[in-house]
């Protein structure tokens, strides 16, 4: 499988390109930044954005992905379901990202900052390196970049003002997340993780 490094230095690139991703809610699938497609076991569609849950078969950490993206935010928020023993504290990744509705297809665009989320407890944001060297390689126009840096900052002032609980700010802002397997009003059930060998 190639990597988003080995891409990067293919293209002579000191960091990869920002990674698209498809969602074709009407055919249940979802395009990856490799171009591989694989199917989604549930998307849900609310007012304030879209839900997929996808199965990760044959990976050895994650068993599978939920995720809301959230287009007026600029965020993606995931849970990452890994198999048991597998669990590193954290609850939430959160992309930063530029997401694109559509009556079929969502499009996503990642800009570079993530943040993660011991729910209750500390939010970190990371990939800032990453975020500098496209800005830098202009990966990133000036415009985009303000408005990712502007997304990244907001959810970490909306996170640190709720004591970093994530469904304290999202109610905050109108939106009730929901996650399979847990009512809308429940805590997380279980730890969601990052993702292995970032």
């Amino acid at each position: 499988m190639t990597t988003q490094r080995e891409i990067a230095e293919r293209l002579g690139l000191p960091v990869h390109p920002p990674k698209v991703e498809l969602f074709d809610v009407e055919a249940g699938t979802n395009t990856d930044p490799k171009s591989v497609v694989r199917d989604v076991d549930e998307y849900r569609l609310e007012p304030f954005g879209l839900y997929l849950r996808r199965g990760m078969p044959a990976h050895p950490k994650l068993r599978a992905l939920q995720s809301w993206l959230l287009p007026e935010h600029d965020l993606r928020i995931t849970r990452w379901e890994h198999h048991p023993g597998r669990a590193d504290g954290w609850d939430y990744y959160v992309d930063v990202a530029r997401i694109e509705p559509g009556p079929r297809w969502w499009r996503s665009e990642d800009h570079y900052l993530d943040l993660l989320v011991a729910d209750g407890r500390e939010a970190q944001l990371i990939d800032v390196d990453e975020f500098l060297l496209a800005v830098r390689s202009e990966l990133l126009d000036e415009r985009t970049a303000e408005r990712a840096m502007r997304a990244a900052c907001t959810a970490l002032e909306g996170l640190a003002r709720h004591g970093n609980r994530l469904d304290d700010w999202m109610r905050e802002l109108g939106i009730e997340l929901s996650w399979s397997g847990q009512s809308t009003h429940d805590p997380v059930a279980r730890p969601s993780l990052v993702p292995p060998n970032r």
